[in-house]
């Protein structure tokens, strides 16, 4: 099935827990992903599993998921964190409640070139919600590991 992807993870997860301790990084975690099950069930995603400091999460409308990536880092930021974000569209199976495929892969390549605070997509996601009124800041062609091409990557703006 045709899917975008997209994965999350809190920025500097670790050093935070070092920081504050296990009991509210706990806490904190807990409130973390109150507000990303919020935001995904708002914008129609299925969350398939968090992954520690992240979420793995499928929708079948790309704007919806680049809507959603850029509500889940503004939100987060009331409770100081920063997330950053990478979503791509392909084909995806379901296998029992997880999901497979290329598109799983390029989507956690993805994830782990963005910035903090940045929803990083790739060129199909960006082409595929033009005219949405997106704005896209080009982000150059980057090889992603143990793949053979180059993807092209564009950074989703959050609102002024």
């Amino acid at each position: 099935m045709l899917a975008t992807v997209l994965f999350t993870d809190i920025v500097g997860s670790t050093k935070r827990v070092e920081a504050i301790g296990d009991r509210a990084w706990h806490d904190l975690l807990d409130r973390h992903n109150e507000i990303v099950r919020r935001e995904v069930l708002r914008h129609r995603g299925h969350e398939v599993k968090t992954t520690g400091d992240g979420f793995l999460i499928t929708f079948d409308g790309p704007a919806r998921s680049i809507k959603c990536s850029l509500a889940i880092s503004e939100a987060v930021e009331d409770l100081g964190l920063q997330v950053r974000a990478g979503l791509h569209t392909g084909e995806v199976e379901m296998m029992d409640n997880d999901v497979s495929g290329i598109a799983v892969h390029i989507a956690s390549r993805i994830v782990a070139m963005a910035q903090p605070r940045q929803v990083l997509v790739s060129s199909t996601v960006r082409d595929l919600v033009a005219g949405s009124n997106i704005r896209f800041r080009d982000e150059g062609s980057h090889r992603l590991k143990g793949l053979e091409e180059s993807i092209r990557l564009f950074a989703a703006e959050h609102r002024s």
